[in-house]
C-alpha cells in the first residue's frame, strides 16, 4: 500500500490516511512557529475559478483543486443563519434568482456575476433588530440536517439544500486537516442589517447597538460550542470569520471594536483552545491598529492579509516577530497578470514570512475566475520546490 492508502490514527484515535497525518502535523507546527518539513498551502477557490482551472488544464469535470494538488488543509461552515429556514424564492429564471434567507435578508444572485447582490433587508430598523430572538444554537438542523442556509447557499454560486455539515467533515476527514468555523458579530450584522445601516447605527446609537452586539456574541459564542460538541473530536482547527476593515482602516473607530467586538472573538479564541483548536480568524481590509489586540486574545494566526489593504507578511513578520502566525498575503492581482516574473518575485519574498514556521502559503482573499489555472499551477509548484525547509530564497532571500 502507497503512504496515501495507508491508516493512521490521530490523536483522538480516530483512524485517518498517513499522509493526512502529515499533513496535519505540517498546519500544526506551523502554527506553533515551528518548521515543518515544508510551508503548507491551501486556499479557497471560487466555483468560477474552478470550472476555468478545468478547463485551462483539460481536466474533467469532477476535478477538484484540494484533492487534485493534496493541499494542506480546508474549512467548512454549519449553518449559521439566526433563523433556519429555508430560502424563499420571489424570482427566479435562466438569469438570475431572488432570495429572502435565514438572515432576513433578500439577496438577487445573477448567475453570471461572481457574488450577490444584497437588495433589502427584513430588519430595517434599530426597533426591529432590538426585538430580535435567534433560533436555538443548538439546533441540531444547524449541524447533523442537510438544508438551506445563506453562506453555503448563495455566494460566488448558488445552492439549495446544502449537505449536512457533519457529513461534509466526515467526507474531508480523511484527506485533509478539516476546520469549522463561525462569523463573529459584525458578519452577522452585515448579513442581518447590512453594512450602511451597521455603521450608521452604531455611530447613531452607539450604546443601544452595543447591547445588540453583546447579545450576538453571545448567540455565536453558543453555535462555536455547538458545532465543537456536534463533531466530538472531528475537527482539527477552528476559523473565525470576521471582516471589520475595508482598504484604508477599520469600519468603526478601535475603541470600540475593543468595547464591544473583541471580548467576544476572545471568548470564541478560549472556546476553541479549551478543545485543543488552533484558531485562524479571517478579516479582511488594512486592520493594522487592531493587529496588536489579534496577538492579545490568542489568535494563532491572521487571514487572509490583504496586499491591496497594504498589509505585507514579510513587514509584519519583522515587526510582530512570531507572536502570531500568518496565513495568505499573496497577491491576488499579481496573479491574475499571469506574469511568470512577477508572480516568481511575489511567491519567493513572501515565503521569507515562513523563515522559523508560522506561515501558511495562500493568497490574499480567494482564488478567481481572473486568475488563470496555469497560473494557480505554477503557483502551487513554485510553493513546492521552495518551501521545503531550509529555506533557500536565492536572489529572493532577506534577513528577518
Amino acid at each position: 500500500m502507497g503512504m496515501f492508502d495507508t491508516i493512521g490514527k490521530d490523536s483522538s484515535g480516530q483512524k485517518r490516511k498517513k499522509n493526512t497525518l502529515k499533513k496535519l502535523e505540517r498546519m500544526n507546527k506551523a502554527l506553533r512557529h515551528e518548521q515543518p518539513d515544508r510551508v503548507p498551502i491551501s486556499d479557497f477557490f471560487w466555483g468560477s475559478f474552478i470550472q476555468r482551472w478545468r478547463n485551462d488544464l483539460g481536466l474533467p469535470d469532477d476535478a477538484n483543486p484540494y484533492y487534485y494538488y493534496d493541499l494542506d488543509w480546508i474549512v467548512t461552515v454549519s449553518n449559521m443563519d439566526p433563523f433556519i429556514r429555508s430560502f424563499e424564492i420571489l424570482k427566479e429564471n435562466h438569469e438570475e434568482v431572488v432570495v429572502k434567507t435565514g438572515f432576513g435578508a433578500i439577496l438577487r444572485k445573477k448567475f453570471d456575476a461572481p457574488m450577490p447582490e444584497f437588495i433589502d433587508f427584513e430588519t430595517d430598523s434599530m426597533d426591529k433588530l432590538e426585538a430580535l430572538e435567534f433560533d436555538d444554537p443548538g439546533d441540531r438542523r444547524r449541524y447533523f440536517e442537510p438544508g438551506d442556509n445563506q453562506i453555503a447557499g448563495v455566494g460566488d454560486g448558488f445552492e439549495r439544500n446544502s449537505p449536512a455539515w457533519l457529513e461534509t467533515v466526515k467526507s474531508l476527514r480523511p484527506d485533509f486537516p478539516v476546520f469549522g468555523s463561525i462569523i463573529e458579530c459584525n458578519e452577522c450584522l452585515t448579513r442581518l442589517i447590512g453594512p450602511e445601516n451597521n455603521m450608521l447605527w452604531i455611530g447613531l446609537y452607539p450604546e443601544r447597538m452595543g447591547k445588540v452586539i453583546n447579545r450576538i456574541g453571545q448567540f455565536y459564542l453558543d453555535c462555536a460550542q455547538a458545532e465543537i460538541e456536534a463533531a466530538d473530536g472531528l475537527l482539527d482547527g477552528f476559523v473565525i470569520w470576521g471582516d471589520v476593515a475595508y482598504k484604508n482602516n477599520m469600519f468603526f473607530s478601535p475603541d470600540y471594536w475593543r468595547r464591544y467586538f473583541k471580548p467576544w472573538v476572545k471568548e470564541m479564541v478560549n472556546v476553541c483552545h479549551k478543545n485543543d483548536l488552533p484558531v485562524i480568524y479571517h478579516g479582511c481590509g488594512n486592520v493594522k491598529n487592531i493587529f496588536s489586540d489579534f496577538i492579545e486574545i490568542g489568535v494563532d494566526a491572521y487571514n487572509p492579509l490583504e496586499a491591496k489593504a497594504s498589509l505585507d507578511a514579510v513587514e509584519l513578520r519583522r515587526a510582530y516577530d512570531h507572536k502570531l502566525g500568518m496565513c495568505g498575503n499573496s497577491n491576488i492581482q499579481i496573479w491574475e497578470t499571469a506574469d511568470k516574473e512577477q508572480i516568481r518575485r511575489e511567491v519567493l519574498r513572501k515565503l521569507n514570512a515562513a523563515k522559523g514556521g508560522g506561515y501558511i502559503f495562500q493568497s490574499d482573499h480567494s482564488v478567481s475566475s481572473s486568475v488563470s489555472g496555469h497560473t494557480y499551477d505554477y503557483i502551487v509548484k513554485l510553493v513546492r520546490e521552495y518551501g521545503r525547509y531550509p529555506l533557500e530564497l536565492g536572489e529572493f532571500d532577506q534577513q528577518m
